[in-house]
């Protein structure tokens, strides 16, 4: 925890740096909400939740929204924000519904179908690389990591030679995503740096896009904005840059995680070798074993309760999504992978209307990448013991900096 932040078990009742946690939050979660109950309230006046039908019914309430700022939980503005420049997940209805509607357009499950040929040349060429190393691979920087960086880069219409620039941008947002209260003013200041720099790229971009359109989203956005849209200049490059974060990092968190967790159960990684057409199952069950997102915030916009708990006007909620998707109520036995599961009601991916809209590519990167990871790695394991594994020094998003594997 960065030592001039405030301590995040004086506010979240857990402190999500201890190492026991970073290597396995969920006995944290579990004791927390065996003690508790699904729902209370720590000495900083914010409101927990951790069982899946009250995080689902949150998740629905009208009366529950962003109530301006994403995951800043009150916090004042880092120096130098500009609070109006928001994207649209930080929104309430009707900008919320208004922004959401048009990029929706990029993410429909016929359109996304369309990429998968992509998907599966991005892949291929990926793994022959990292097949052709001796020894150790990194599997984060060998697949997990650059495939939804390209991908999305290409669905953008950022051109090839710009890819590598946006490394450092990418993980500079994607930290910043935690909660202000536990990010020092260096990490504040990165992560404001990397968004304008961000910004100032896509309008340079966007203003090319005007003058000669491609077939690529930037494009779109940009024509729907010139067609007389309430789509600002400030809305359309929040949204550039929501996009480019959100479909890299979580998709990402959702490779690395779910090759792990293959990984330690032999069993279940053989009956994928087995069942690869069961791919889709797969990695809906990896994604409520081992959610990438592992909370995310809402406001209480007027007087409402959880459950039996009364929830005053402007207080913060915080969700445990991960907690939910093992909740033993709804699942059992959930701390074991099960690919039988029918249903699966997890909500990794959000319900709601800020259910993510990425969820179709994020699962299609990730059966492809998958599955052809344990086709063409019979030798597939790791390469390093359990406890010496990294995971990104993160809150909200939990995924590995690294996973040293053998694949022959």
């Amino acid at each position: 925890m960065p030592a001039d932040a405030l301590d995040p078990r004086d506010i979240l009742g857990f402190d999500p740096y201890a190492r026991e946690f970073v290597l396995d939050p969920y006995p944290v979660y579990r004791g927390m909400a065996g003690t508790a109950g699904p729902v209370w309230r720590t000495p900083a006046g914010l409101f927990v939740v951790t069982s899946h039908e009250h995080c689902s019914a949150v998740l629905r309430d009208g009366r529950f929204g962003r109530g301006g700022d994403v995951l800043v939980l009150g916090a004042s503005p880092a120096p130098g924000r500009d609070p109006s420049v928001r994207s649209f997940l930080a929104m309430d209805p009707p900008d919320h519904t208004r922004l959401r509607r048009l990029v929706s357009r990029a993410f429909t499950p016929r359109v996304i179908e369309g990429y998968r040929t992509t998907v599966e040349r991005l892949v291929a060429d990926l793994l022959d690389k990292a097949l052709a190393e001796e020894g150790e691979v990194d599997l984060v920087a060998s697949l997990a990591f650059p495939l939804p960086t390209t991908l999305i880069g290409d669905m953008m219409g950022v051109p090839a030679g710009d890819w590598e620039r946006f490394t450092g941008w990418i993980r500079a947002l994607a930290q910043g995503l935690d909660p202000d209260f536990v990010l020092s003013p260096e990490k504040l200041e990165l992560r404001e740096r990397a968004r304008g720099e961000f910004r100032d790229y896509f309008a340079e971009l966007a203003a090319k896009r005007r003058v000669t359109p491609g077939d690529d989203l930037l494009s779109a956005l940009v024509a729907v904005r010139d067609e007389g849209d309430a789509l600002t200049e400030a809305e359309l490059l929040a949204t550039c840059i929501l996009l480019i974060v959100s479909g890299h990092e979580t998709t990402a968190s959702l490779i690395g995680n779910g090759a792990l967790a293959l990984m330690r159960d032999p069993e279940r990684l053989d009956w994928f070798r087995q069942h690869p057409e069961r791919q889709d199952v797969v990695v809906d069950e990896l994604a409520r074993y081992e959610s990438s997102v592992q909370l995310t915030v809402r406001k209480a916009l007027t007087d409402a309760e959880i459950g039996d708990v009364p929830v005053p006007r402007d207080s913060i909620v915080v969700l445990l999504l991960a907690a939910a998707n093992r909740d033993p109520a709804v699942f059992d036995d959930p701390d074991r992978l099960h690919f039988d599961r029918r249903p699966n009601r997890h909500i990794a991916y959000g319900l709601g209307i800020h259910h993510c809209m990425g969820a179709p590519l994020a699962r299609l990167e990730a059966e492809v990448a998958l599955s052809e990871l344990v086709r063409r790695a019979p030798g597939l394991r790791l390469a390093v013991p359990d406890d010496a594994l990294r995971y990104k020094d993160q809150l909200v998003l939990r995924g590995l900096r690294e996973l040293p594997v053998h694949l022959n």
